[in-house]
């Protein structure tokens, strides 16, 4: 089994950034895709950016431009860097990794942006 701890999470002002972790403990399994899905308040679960085992990424329309997801799979961890952010950033950042079998899920971490 994959367990996943994100950290990163916290207080921005607008326009600021954050980065958030996540790392993969090793359980023999091998990890593909990796990513992050965030939930706001009274929404539903959003998908936020994906990154594939060689690299290849995805976002969500409403983050293209000010989003970075990236992983270092020597260290199982994949990464969301956000700049710009805005106040509709705001919402608990799950991050997730599919192994052959499954999809895990980390704890989450809140991310707020306020001034």
């Amino acid at each position: 089994q994959v367990q996943l701890v994100e950290s990163g999470g916290g207080l921005a002002q607008p326009g600021g950034s954050l980065r958030l972790s996540c790392a993969a403990s090793r359980s023999g399994f091998s990890i593909y895709g990796m990513g992050w899905y965030r939930q706001a308040p009274g929404k539903q679960r959003e998908l936020v950016a994906t990154i594939t085992s060689s690299g290849s990424t995805s976002y969500a329309d409403s983050v293209k431009g000010r989003f970075t997801i990236s992983r270092d799979n020597a260290k199982n961890t994949v990464y969301l860097q956000m700049n710009s952010l805005k106040p509709e950033d705001t919402a608990v950042y799950y991050c997730y990794a599919d192994t052959k079998y499954t999809t895990e899920w980390g704890q989450g971490t809140q991310v707020t942006v306020s001034s």
